[in-house]
């Protein structure tokens, strides 16, 4: 280390030292230095001053986890979830930072809904957030604008109808949404037209909702919007993808549209889950057989899936034991995340390069997120400390979300979130908070040239 660099690396904040972090795609022993909040210095700093030093040996440093896909529910469902007690979750999950969906009450069309959401937000958040924008007939002209407002991840559209109130069924409205602005589109993929012709097989119970929610209802909404994406050029991101239809159509589109998709659809699986579970397995789009589950890891393995987000859509026990069709679909998941992931690198079907740039990297260069997705000198010192041989029970007694369960309950797992650091601050540590909430509204590059 040369004079430069010594004095660069002088009077630190933190410095994390002794462990494994994750440099140039795998591990590597070295020591992180952190000043201002940003990473200052990687590696061995022993003999370097600092305010605090933790010793983490025997422990696996990875880039800040981020979360494309978390419903918070305020407004309008603070009884389910809150941004409070949401972002709690995350923190707890080794989670830096978190998209928020717009199908609240009311929903997040317009500036001043979005401003709303971002004042909630201040002094009560415990790690980063950004808001998405829904699309609507009413305000698909005005969402070039909306898009770049401070906060805004982007625009979210629901082709079929879910939780809330947000439908963009039709294709006339789906290619104004498509001609308005420039940064990547968010879409939940199903065919409202079908979903409401094939309702009477709801009538069969929760093992039904795959039948209801089939194949082509998710392939037909799927084709509809590289169709239309490919006429207005714009860029898409295909939320939850399920099939291995839809997988093999996508896979043939890179150069417009990126992919996501969920640990409960990689880890769960029909009928199994709904025998077991009941209504607790009940998500849009479903959980379903082997066939689509082999798909979905083939699709990860090669490098065709961008992201996994966890699609976290709190609701009360009391909501979910209503009979089906009336039961609502989402589970919590922002919290497992980490540790369901982390168990798939254990056993062996996903690598750490993998987990990393699915949950970080990609997510990072996706959307543009300034500062973050890497560990390296500059970058902003959000950072999940991990250990890989932690072997741990995931219980709802572990779930911070305001609705207390998990369809993972009982789960047993190795690999575990065991410090969240945010722009190097310690906000969680061995499953404790620590001080009070410090997450910030994500900033972004400018979407014009968004990849």
């Amino acid at each position: 280390m040369d004079d430069a660099e010594d004095s660069k690396s002088r009077d630190l904040d933190l410095v994390l030292i002794g462990g494994e972090v994750f440099l140039h795609s795998a591990l590597v022993r070295a020591d992180v230095g952190i000043k201002r909040g940003r990473i200052a210095v990687l590696g061995d700093l022993k003999y370097m001053s600092a305010r605090e030093t933790i010793d983490v040996r025997h422990l696996q440093i990875l880039p800040g986890v981020i979360d494309t896909q978390v419903h918070l529910r305020e407004p309008g469902f603070e009884h389910q979830e809150d941004l409070a007690t949401g972002t709690t979750a995350a923190v707890l999950g080794g989670v830096t930072a978190v998209f928020e969906m717009p199908n609240t009450k009311p929903t997040t069309t317009s500036r001043e809904l979005l401003e709303d959401k971002l004042c909630r937000a201040r002094g009560r958040v415990r790690c980063h957030v950004a808001f998405y924008v829904g699309a609507t007939a009413e305000n698909a002209e005005g969402l070039a604008s909306l898009e770049r407002e401070p906060g805004c991840c982007g625009v979210k559209v629901f082709m079929g109808s879910s939780t809330g109130s947000l439908l963009v069924g039709d294709d006339a409205t789906l290619e104004r949404v498509l001609k308005s602005g420039t940064r990547r589109v968010a879409v939940h993929a199903e065919d409202e037209a079908r979903l409401i012709e094939r309702k009477q097989l709801t009538a069969g119970g929760v093992e039904q909702h795959p039948l209801w929610r089939d194949e082509e209802t998710a392939l037909r909404a799927t084709r509809r919007l590289l169709e239309l994406a490919r006429r207005c050029a714009r860029r898409v991101h295909v939320l939850h993808v399920t099939t291995a239809e839809e997988l093999e159509l996508l896979s043939r589109h890179k150069d417009l549209a990126s992919i996501e998709v969920t640990p409960q659809h990689l880890t769960l699986c029909a009928p199994d889950c709904y025998r077991r579970l009941g209504t607790l397995a009940q998500m849009n789009p479903p959980i379903r057989d082997e066939r689509h589950r082999e798909a979905l890891w083939r699709a990860v393995v090669t490098g065709v899936v961008d992201v996994v987000g966890s699609d976290h859509a709190p609701h009360t026990l009391e909501e979910k034991d209503r009979p089906y069709p009336s039961s609502p679909s989402g589970m919590t998941g922002v919290q497992t995340l980490v540790p369901i992931l982390l168990d798939h690198v254990h056993r062996g079907r996903l690598s750490l390069a993998r987990f990393v740039d699915l949950t970080s990297a990609r997510p990072a260069g996706l959307f543009r997120i300034l500062g973050k997705g890497r560990i390296a000198a500059g970058f902003d010192a959000d950072l999940t400390v991990v250990d890989l041989a932690a072997r741990r029970r995931i219980e709802n007694r572990w779930i911070a979300s305001r609705c207390g369960w998990t369809p993972f309950d009982g789960m047993e797992v190795t690999g575990w979130p065991v410090m969240t650091i945010l722009d190097g601050r310690v906000v969680m540590r061995n499953d404790e908070l620590i001080g009070e909430p410090a997450g910030a509204i994500l900033q972004f590059e400018d979407t014009a040239s968004q990849s």
